[in-house]
């Protein structure tokens, strides 16, 4: 089942990835250019599309987002700041290698909150899970069809109904930024059947627990399937070594 992505994995390299970006465009809220090439940018390197040690060339990457290169220049300069690409003297500007201890520091944060979150959805006494429902079917169809991007767009849709149905989806939002390094190793880690089918069946226990209220089965849960991609941190890194770094 694993084939097809793991082929397109094999040939991903540290000049670059796949490439997959798509143009920007300015819409009404959002007039900034770097702002959405920033964006795009970030997309990138959480999906693996922009792979660890991706070499970055300003040129390139204007001619591929439809931009100029005065964006980009200023996306990159933040993405810099943000630890996310490095500057690297007489070699060039590339996608910074994922630090497992990084990993690990977002793991702590994602599964810190989301228990809380968890926790206080438990608090209604019937908590609505049609959309957690559905997402679970989702990830079912994307599975059977190897829908690798389908799959973690459900994945992440599932967790951040948890954070809506606290009452604080913002939360959720603070976590996105802060876990771009677990995002990394999750899509490292696919396609997996076994772990992926792992995944949709520990998510459906937690809906199961969070339809009971019971708030303790469900912090069990949610903690140790915050953790299950760590268990797999070390093989990932002896197939990738070139995507990581101390």
């Amino acid at each position: 089942m694993n084939s097809p992505e793991a082929a397109r994995s094999s040939e991903r390299s540290s000049a670059g990835g796949d490439l997959r970006l798509s143009p920007v465009t300015r819409n009404r809220t959002r007039t900034r250019t770097s702002d959405l090439v920033h964006d795009e940018l970030v997309s990138a390197i959480r999906e693996l599309r922009l792979v660890p040690g991706a070499s970055l060339s300003e040129t390139d990457l204007a001619n591929r987002l439809h931009v100029s290169r005065t964006p980009v220049r200023e996306a990159l300069a933040r993405l810099v700041d943000a630890g996310l690409v490095h500057v690297v003297p007489q070699v060039g500007t590339r996608v910074g290698l994922i630090r497992l201890r990084d990993v690990e520091e977002a793991r702590f944060v994602r599964e810190s909150l989301e228990v809380a979150a968890f926790e206080t959805a438990c608090a209604d006494p019937a908590p609505d899970v049609t959309a957690l429902r559905e997402l679970l079917d989702r990830q079912e169809h994307s599975y059977r069809t190897e829908d690798y991007d389908a799959f973690f767009a459900a994945d992440e849709a599932l967790h951040g109904e948890i954070f809506s149905l606290s009452g604080y989806p913002g939360a959720w939002q603070a976590v996105q930024r802060m876990k771009l390094q677990l995002d990394r190793l999750r899509r490292l880690a696919l396609p997996d059947a076994a772990a992926m089918r792992e995944v949709i069946d520990e998510h459906r226990l937690i809906v199961d627990a969070l339809e009971n209220a019971d708030a303790t089965a469900g912090r069990t849960l949610i903690s140790r399937h915050a953790r299950r991609v760590l268990e797999r941190g070390p093989a990932l890194r002896a197939e990738h070594p070139g995507y990581f770094t101390e």
